[in-house]
Parts: C-alpha cells; structure tokens; sequence
C-alpha cells in the first residue's frame, strides 16, 4: 500500500493532541490505523436532487468500514438550478461549483484523508467533486445520487421541463391557472435530480466515461431499492483504490475527456458539458483539451440516445434499457470512443462489452441508425463572439439562422419582453451581461428559452447570449459567448435591428454592424456583486476556458 496522507496527522508522539481530538470524536486506536477515507455530500433538504444522499452517505460510510477503511464524513453546499432559476439567486449556482471544490479541498487536505467518495447531486456538485478530485489527486470514487423518476399528467410523462415551458404556455394564454398547477404539483414526484439528459445527467455520464465513476451505479435511479447498495460499493471501491495506488489523475486524461464529451455529444446532453470538462482538464494539468475540440467531435459524432430535452426519453427509460454500458458499447462498437482505466476496475471497453440490452428498448440507437447524424454541439466563432461560442443543436434540425437583433440587458428584460409578445418570428434575442463577469455567474436562461418553447417560437426564434443554458434548453441557442459584455466583449456594441448570422456549418456566428465605430456603454457592475459574489468576478477567467477561477 502507498503512503498515505493521514500518518501524518495520527502518528507519532507530536501527534498525541491530534488523537486525542479523534478519540473524543470516537475513533479509537485501531481505526486510526486504517486508511481513512471521506465521504464528502451535498445533503440538503432544500431540493430534491440532494435531499436523499445523507441517507446515502451512511451506506457508502459501510462499505468502507466493510472493506477495512475508517470512514468520516464532511457535508458541503448545493445551489439547485431549478429552484434558483430566473432569479437573482441563479447567480449563486455556477460560484456554487468553485466554493463547493475549494471545500472540499480544504476539508480533505486540512484533515489528511487518504481517499473520498464524493455523493453528489444537482448540477454543479457533479463537476465541483471531478475538480476536487484532480486538484487533490486521492483516490476519488463519485457517485450520483440518481435520478428522480418522471412526474405524470393526463398518462403523460413530464420533467420539470414542462413546468418551465407551461409558464410560458400561461403566458400565451393557451393554458390556465389548473393546468398550471396540475403540472407544476406532478413534475416532481420525489428524490432525485432532473429526469431528462439535462446537466445532472449528462454530467453524471461523463463521470462514468471520465472513469471516476463505476459503471453502472450511476445509472441507478434515486429512488430505485438498489440505490444503497451501489453506495455501499463506492465505499468499499474507495478503499480498494487507495490500497492501490489509483489516484484520480490517473483516470483524467485527454483521453477520457474526450470519451467524456463523445457520450455528451451522443445523447445530446448539456451544453453545459462543454464548460465543466475544461475546467476540469485544468483542474487536472491536462494541456490540448480546448474548446474547438468538441466542434470536431459532435460532427463525427451521431446522437443515438432519444433522449429529453430534444427526444422522447427520460434517464430512468436509459437505465432501463441498458444504460451507460450500452450507451458505451454502441460508441465502441462505432469506433468514437477508445478504451480507459475506471475506478470499478478494469477499462471500459471491458465493462461495455458485457452491457445487456432489453429486447424492444428504444431509448438508444446505433451509429447506422441514429437520432441524428450529427451530435447536439456547435462551436462558432466570428466578430460576435472571437474567443467562440456555443450552439446547442437539440431539439431542431436547423444549422443556421439570420435576423435582426433584439437586444437585452439581463434576463429579466427579455423574459418580460417574451412574456409580453413582443418576440416575434425570425428574431434573434440577445441578452449579454449575463456572464461569468458580468451576472455575475453566468446564470442560465431557461426561463427565457422555456417561454420561447411555450409560445411555439423555438423553431422560428434564435437566443444569443454570453451566459448560459440549462440542459433542459432546447431550439436554437448560442450560449457561452467570448468574450463577455462586461470585459467589452462585441455583445456590448450589438443594437437593436443588427443583422446577427448563426452559421453552424460555417463555425461562424457575425454580423455586419461596424461595432467598432461604436462606444462601450457605460455598464456598471451590479449592485449586488459584493461578498462571495465579487470576488468570483475579480479572479473568473473566460468561459472559453471553463470560467475558473484559477
């Protein structure tokens, strides 16, 4: 067994006062001598997403104890996006992700762990544990908590999604006050995270194909009777690990990144995908990985999972038909994906080969029969955005777009405007400000592009913005824009009535306004970016590199 971290800190006669603290916290003499193992989670009671992985932790803090480990255990933060959406608080989330990795880094290193098992949740915390991970190089083992499972309306299946899209249905007119409600009280049904492809799940996926995550356990739906056993094995796999030596940078390679990004791209996942893998190859010193890398890859790679936002199926359906293995074994079959370690043991190609397929399933498809030809990014360039942007192709055929700009300053305006009838077919709706600078914390416009949805202009409509989108997101939408408003990005300059052209083909995303005759506007920083918030502002880099902070 490598050296490990905690003798440090539990051995020695220096050591005495630190034992003597442990003691009192009722570890004794023997479990000191074991390696020791974190458990770090989300737990929360104020969402879904996370309010079941306390319950989780015990189970994972067995199978450690089980498996010849001492197990302790650390509670971090969640800001969950669909609560904090379209307000001011959705400015919290993406900061969210920085603060819940300097957390755990400081817990685990300020305490000596050996090794952790990362329980996590909502979006953020899922990227939050891989850059903890590779910043901490342990032995890492991250496990989702799941997926909730479909809320139902009328035999229909629903997603939050649907509640977001039926606010702009009210909006329109073409829903009432009941039907609002029928679907806001269904969507949710229980624990567990958002139930399409939307960024839990394609970052949950991402873990399996980064190899920090065993496959299989992430498939298992939150409120599914298997869910604690799969705990239960994460905790016993985290000791294993640290008895060899399998410390988390040896998964996070250029390697797997891609994998990772290929299975995003194949079940036309989260936009959202794009920004958290760079920061996690930075995280991890891993060079070459950039942005421009997954426009090369969703035009090689099909989606072949029918999956929400833009499909039919729900995570829960994906587990059912045979889940990330056969997900994996159709991309390996295709030749997109090469083989890698994973922390369950083995590679990947060796657990895919083994993947079983329900008869009649028809959640995922193969590379000669697919949803799509072409995978659900974009990535574009041009006098809008020359550090590059992002197009998330779900849920439409369309690959490129021209109209007048109609430009916004913050969500808030134009969801009024939407609200209000004032988009019309053959716009392209420009909110800049919304940036990792500028928000700040880049906020996502669901609520925005969900209105859009429910006065049946997606397909007639383009959104343009330097912050972000939910996975739950679909039409056509620019996202990611670089560089931002607020660092005097070419969004500043745009004004109502510009030609703006989205060429996805092209890569090219332009207009042809001489923006450079034109004055910055004079924008202030808001009065609300003080505290946590300012300080994310001062050290965020670019969203074309991941918006970290380092």
């Amino acid at each position: 067994m490598p050296q490990l971290p905690s003798r440090e800190m539990v051995e020695g006669p220096a050591r005495a006062p630190a034992r003597a603290m442990l003691k009192a916290a009722g570890y004794d003499r023997e479990a000191l001598e074991k390696p020791l193992i974190a458990v770090v989670h989300s737990w929360s009671t104020v969402t879904p997403c996370n309010m079941h992985l306390r319950g989780l932790a015990e189970h994972a803090r067995a199978g450690i104890a089980e498996a010849g480990g001492t197990p302790f255990e650390f509670n971090t933060i969640v800001v969950t996006d669909g609560i904090a959406m379209g307000t001011r608080g959705m400015r919290a989330s993406l900061i969210s992700r920085e603060v819940i990795a300097d957390s755990a880094e400081l817990a685990l290193r300020g305490h000596s762990m050996d090794g952790v098992v990362f329980i996590v949740g909502c979006d953020k915390t899922i990227p939050a544990a891989a850059m903890a991970a590779a910043r901490l190089d342990l032995p890492s083992v991250i496990l989702y908590g799941g997926s909730i499972l479909p809320g139902r309306v009328g035999g229909k299946a629903i997603t939050i999604q649907d509640v977001f899209e039926a606010v702009g249905a009210h909006g329109a007119g073409t829903i009432d006050d009941a039907a609002l409600e029928a679907v806001e009280a269904a969507a949710c049904p229980g624990a567990g995270a958002c139930g399409g492809q939307f960024t839990a799940n394609t970052m949950a996926l991402a873990m399996s194909f980064l190899g920090l995550s065993p496959i299989g356990l992430n498939d298992v739906p939150a409120p599914d009777p298997a869910k604690p056993a799969a705990a239960r094995a994460a905790g016993a796999l985290a000791v294993k690990a640290v008895r060899e030596g399998l410390n988390a940078r040896r998964f996070i390679t250029p390697t797997s990144l891609r994998n990772a990004a290929v299975a995003g791209t194949a079940t036309a996942g989260s936009t959202n995908l794009i920004l958290h893998l760079l920061a996690i190859a930075r995280e991890a010193g891993v060079e070459g990985f950039e942005l421009d890398l997954f426009d090369a890859i969703s035009r090689e790679t099909p989606v072949i999972a029918d999956l929400k936002p833009g499909g039919r199926f729900m995570a829960p359906d994906m587990s059912a038909a045979g889940g990330t293995a056969l997900l994996g074994r159709r991309l390996m079959e295709a030749g997109l994906i090469q083989d890698a370690p994973t922390i369950g043991g083995g590679t990947l190609f060796e657990a895919f080969a083994g993947a079983a397929e329900t008869p009649g399933q028809e959640v995922i498809r193969t590379a000669a029969d697919p949803v799509k030809a072409r995978g659900g990014f974009g990535i574009c360039h041009g006098n809008l955005a020359p550090e590059g942007c992002v197009v998330k192709l779900a849920g439409h055929g369309a690959l490129r777009f021209v109209g007048p700009a109609r430009v916004f300053d913050g969500e808030e305006a134009a969801f009024a405007a939407v609200q209000a009838g004032k988009i019309t077919a053959g716009d392209v709706v420009v909110i800049r400000y919304e940036g990792p600078v500028g928000g700040p914390g880049m906020r996502e416009m669901l609520q925005v592009t969900a209105a859009i949805q429910g006065r049946e202009l997606g397909d007639s409509v383009a959104l343009v913005t330097d912050g972000r989108f939910s996975g739950a997101t679909y039409g056509f939408m620019v996202g990611h824009v670089a560089p931002e408003a607020a660092r005097g990005g070419p969004l500043a300059r745009l004004r109502d009535g510009d030609r703006v052209l989205i060429d996805v083909e092209a890569r090219r995303i332009e207009t042809d306004a001489d923006l450079a005759a034109r004055p910055l506007p004079d924008w202030q920083p808001s009065a609300e970016a003080t505290g946590a918030f300012a300080k994310y502002a001062k050290l965020v880099g670019s969203a074309a590199q991941g918006a970290v902070t380092l």
